[in-house]
């Protein structure tokens, strides 16, 4: 029987959509099966998760982005959109392969909402995943089209938060 392809979606002012995402990964690396992370907004070579994934068997991590986004005013939004084209182009190819059993598309709600890509773009790409792929989609902010294609999503909700009292972010646990 063959399965269908499904798709994943965490979302939600919370803190935990990359770090569920990645707890996939880690989960797919156990089984024997391949997962390809792509960061579309991050670009930090010394974030935690990178320095991991790299002992991760099967595991492979692409930091697309360029890093915090300006305004669509500045002269600098352009470069931002080139970048994050180019991981859509990337998530395409892995979709549509047969590489990876898992695809995660981490930060593509917030590249989105932020005028970066087009959502109906996003949805013709992982639509197009083939049967027995997973695809994951994270970030706040997800739009209404990138919901109703999900087949599970989970929105993260903050309660509390650390900053909110002052605490400055702590590796290990913010990055």
């Amino acid at each position: 029987m063959t399965v269908p392809a499904r798709v994943v979606l965490f979302t939600g002012d919370g803190k935990g959509k990359t770090t569920a995402a990645l707890g996939m990964a880690l989960r797919a690396s156990g089984h024997g099966m391949r997962a390809l992370i792509i960061q579309f907004v991050k670009n930090d070579p010394a974030s935690g998760e990178l320095q991991a994934l790299r002992e991760v068997r099967g595991a492979e991590i692409r930091q697309m982005g360029l890093g915090f986004v300006p305004k669509p005013t500045d002269s600098r939004f352009a470069a931002h959109r080139e970048a994050a084209a180019n991981g859509l182009r990337k998530a395409a190819e892995a979709i549509a392969s047969s590489d990876y059993e898992l695809v995660i598309l981490d930060e593509v709600c917030v590249a989105v909402a932020l005028g970066l890509l087009d959502e109906e773009r996003v949805c013709q790409v992982v639509r197009k995943a083939r049967p027995g792929c997973c695809v994951v989609l994270t970030g706040r902010g997800a739009s209404d089209g990138l919901v109703a294609m999900a087949d599970t999503v989970t929105e993260m909700r903050c309660v509390k938060h650390a900053f909110e009292s002052g605490q400055s972010a702590q590796q290990g646990v913010e990055f």
